[in-house]
């Protein structure tokens, strides 16, 4: 029987945001799988907390980051007078 595909050394930093989904979501159908041993599983785990860990954090830079455009960007819409009409 073949063993299953090791999750990188939990001090690997993931690529990307979507590369840290990508690599959950293989950690999660592995354990739900039930192929791993004891072992393998805590690995699973932990990469599994450090990968989340680095979504949520992502997250919250690209929420604040929109907050920031928000704030500078969009404002109340006022029509200016005759820009309706042909100009």
């Amino acid at each position: 029987m073949a063993k299953p595909p090791q999750s990188p050394p939990p001090t690997a930093v993931a690529e990307s945001f979507e590369a840290a989904m990508t690599e959950l979501e293989r950690i999660v159908q592995g354990m739900e799988a039930g192929r791993l041993t004891l072992e393998q599983s805590l690995g699973a785990y932990q990469r599994g907390a450090e990968l989340l860990k680095f979504c949520q954090d992502t997250l919250s830079a690209a929420e604040q980051k929109v907050q920031v455009v928000e704030a500078g960007v969009l404002r109340d819409f006022a029509p200016v007078a005759g820009a309706a009409g042909g100009q």
